[in-house]
Formats: structure tokens, C-alpha cells, sequence
């Protein structure tokens, strides 16, 4: 973030001010003030988070990945539930195995309960980044140590609340 050029006023909030101005309060400028800081929070932390785990060869969703798997209680799951599971296209959950296979840190084997399917599984090379990765991750706070606990709890709930509203998952 040193390079970055660090404005004197927050964008955001003068973005709401504008649009209050321009369409009125029931416009629901603060919505869009929310919303539009969701997503630049979402951009620094993941920023935050490549740095962090790039410097163990990955990128966020190649540790995303790897998580899901050494979580999985046998330490593989089939390639739909993969990329189900990390909520992503098939085809992006297939090529994020495929460069963790390139690196050493999952094997692919064919699935025997489905004659098409394909196992992913977590190496034991892949098992030690995903710790030491972790440990870095856990050091920093996950880019949000600036938050205590009671906050992080609002956090959650409040993000929890939309993704419930949206139907993210089945409650």
C-alpha cells in the first residue's frame, strides 16, 4: 500500500454527500455508501491477503482451496463438491487445482464412486504451506486486528444478515 496514493477526504462518504444532494435521502445514499465500502474493504483485504500468502507460492483461492481440503475429514473431496464448497464456476475450481497439482501441493486421482469424476487431495507439502500460511494470516489479523472482538461479532452478523436475505446459503 506504500505506492498507493492516499486521498485527504474519504471518497466514499463525499460519493453519499453528492448522491444525498443529487437524488434526494430517499435514494438510499447510505446503501450505496455501505455497499461501495463492502466492496473496497473486499479489495483491500484480499490485496492484503495475496501479499500474505504469495510469499508461500499461492494465491488467496489456491489457499482457499487448500483450506477447504485439509478440512475435509479425509483430506480430498470430489472436484464438484470443490468448487461448490469454494462457491466458484467448476471451471475455476478445476484450474485452481490444477496449479496446486503443478506445485505439488494436491493430487488429483480418478474418483472411484463416479467414473468421470475427479479426487482432489491435499499433499503433505501442501498441508505445511497451508499452516505456515495460516500462521501469517492469523499474525495479521486476516487485515482486520483493528476490529475487537464485539465488533467482529457485529461484523459477522450484519454480513450474515445479507447473505441470509440473498439466499448465500440455506439456513
Amino acid at each position: 500500500m506504500s505506492d498507493v496514493l492516499r486521498l485527504r477526504f474519504d471518497p466514499i462518504r463525499r460519493a453519499a454527500e453528492l448522491w444525498r444532494a443529487r437524488w434526494g435521502p430517499r435514494s438510499e445514499p447510505l446503501a450505496m455508501a455501505s455497499a461501495t465500502s463492502i466492496m473496497r474493504v473486499q479489495q483491500l483485504l484480499i490485496g492484503d491477503f495475496d501479499a500474505v500468502v504469495g510469499r508461500h507460492g499461492l494465491t488467496f483461492a489456491r489457499y482457499e482451496a487448500l483450506v477447504l481440503l485439509a478440512f475435509s475429514s479425509a483430506g480430498q473431496l470430489p472436484m464438484s463438491k470443490v468448487g461448490e464448497r469454494l462457491m466458484v464456476h467448476p471451471t475455476s475450481a478445476t484450474h485452481i487445482v490444477q496449479r496446486l497439482d503443478a506445485q505439488g501441493l494436491v493430487t488429483r486421482s480418478p474418483n472411484p464412486r463416479d467414473g468421470r469424476g475427479t479426487l482432489a487431495a491435499i499433499s503433505e507439502s501442501g498441508r505445511a504451506v497451508m499452516e505456515a500460511a495460516t500462521a501469517d494470516l492469523v499474525t495479521g489479523g486476516f487485515g482486520l486486528a483493528m476490529l475487537s472482538a464485539d465488533e467482529h461479532d457485529q461484523l459477522f452478523a450484519l454480513l450474515r444478515k445479507v447473505r441470509v436475505a440473498r439466499q448465500d446459503f440455506t439456513d
